[in-house]
């Protein structure tokens, strides 16, 4: 027999059995009811693939002014203002009345406030529900990923994450798009790619949720980097080099809490990547052009307008590598242009004359190189 209150593993009999369970046999023709915890620009985008694919979507906001722009002219004003909302999406700020009866919750609310809201919600959700952070952040205390925040609050076995290369506003204008759903869970996988894949939105499936999350999270670090080298006019030689140092870096730490290293070569890991570090569409981007121009931290941010997540991850995943002992000179050099004033270009020119090191370490060691030039310096090999 099953937990009591979800299923952790499954054999292809008890799936499918818990498929229908889940739906009810009365159920098979009745749309699935689908949350979206978040006004964002990125929530606001899910919550119409949802409607377009025929669920019943409720989308929950702080802002009751803005819950009744939506319903009443099917438009976002403040983050996606040019685009046209699935009349079906019934937004709120009534988080109880969001919530009732709903099987996919999509929670879609910035790292600094996403336990709170999960607070807000607990009363209203329930162990059959499948939960599903769409936010890519690092909580400071215990650095906790959202769905280590989800598991924590609720203890429920249906949570998941969404991650990818996925700008909110390509997604708007239905520019052929892919993304990650990642769980341990079949059923949460399953259920988020029959309710978000469409047309112009392709759902893959990852059964490596650290990874996933920890590749969404720490490529916003390497964004700022980006737009930094791109206002200082360096070329594509720069950005090439910036981008594959920055997946050896992501790898190397996501490897030291335990995620797949071959997890970075998808969607979620260099796929993500590029589109950050590329299009100046990545709010991290901005905020790194901005400081390049010589702007300082609250000027950049400021002008941005919205939550740039990777200027926290900086302070929190160098901090964290030190702890650890990780190499990640990138982030390091990162927060000292960031929260140290040091120079863009000056620390432009102090990474490139660092140690020399390995390309693909799982290839050839960091560790070997070392080692090979501490044996030439003491003259122990020779030409």
């Amino acid at each position: 027999m099953p937990p009591k209150g979800g299923i952790l593993r499954y054999t292809q009999g008890n799936f499918i059995r818990s498929i229908d369970r889940f739906r009810g046999a009365d159920m098979a023709d009745e749309p699935m009811r689908v949350a979206v915890l978040g006004g964002g620009s990125f929530g606001t985008a899910l919550a119409s693939i949802a409607a377009d694919n025929g669920a019943r979507v409720c989308q929950w906001l702080r802002d009751p002014q803005l819950a009744e722009q939506i319903n009443r002219e099917h438009r976002n004003s403040r983050y996606l203002p040019d685009y046209a909302i699935n009349p079906a999406v019934r937004a709120s700020s009534d988080m109880q009345a969001v919530l009732e009866g709903a099987e996919l919750v999509l929670v879609a609310i910035p790292s600094q406030a996403f336990r709170d809201v999960v607070r807000q919600a607990r009363p209203w959700l329930n162990a059959d529900q499948i939960l599903v952070s769409t936010t890519k952040g690092i909580q400071e205390e215990g650095f906790k990923l959202m769905s280590q925040i989800l598991e924590e609050e609720t203890g429920f076995a249906h949570i998941g994450v969404i991650s990818g290369p996925n700008l909110a506003t390509e997604i708007a204008q239905k520019q052929l798009t892919a993304t990650v759903v990642a769980s341990d869970d079949a059923l949460t996988r399953t259920r988020v790619q029959q309710a978000l894949s469409c047309d112009y939105f392709r759902v893959y499936a990852s059964n490596d949720r650290y990874g996933v999350e920890l590749g969404g999270s720490l490529k916003n670090i390497y964004a700022i980097a980006a737009g930094m080298a791109a206002a200082l006019g360096m070329g594509e030689n720069t950005r090439s080099m910036l981008m594959t140092r920055a997946l050896a870096e992501m790898g190397r730490f996501a490897v030291s809490l335990g995620a797949n290293p071959m997890t970075f070569l998808g969607l979620a890991g260099v796929g993500d990547l590029i589109v950050t570090c590329s299009s100046q569409l990545s709010r991290n981007y901005r905020v790194g052009y901005a400081l390049g121009q010589g702007k300082n931290l609250d000027e950049a941010v400021e002008a941005l307008g919205q939550v740039a997540e990777g200027v926290n991850t900086v302070r929190l995943v160098r901090d964290k590598a030190r702890k650890d002992g990780v190499y990640m000179p990138l982030a390091e050099g990162l927060y000292q242009v960031l929260f140290e004033g040091v120079p863009a270009r000056e620390m432009a020119r102090m990474l490139m004359r660092g140690e020399q090191s390995s390309d693909v370490e799982f290839v050839l060691p960091r560790e070997a190189v070392q080692q090979a030039h501490r044996r030439v310096e003491a003259g122990e090999e020779k030409p």
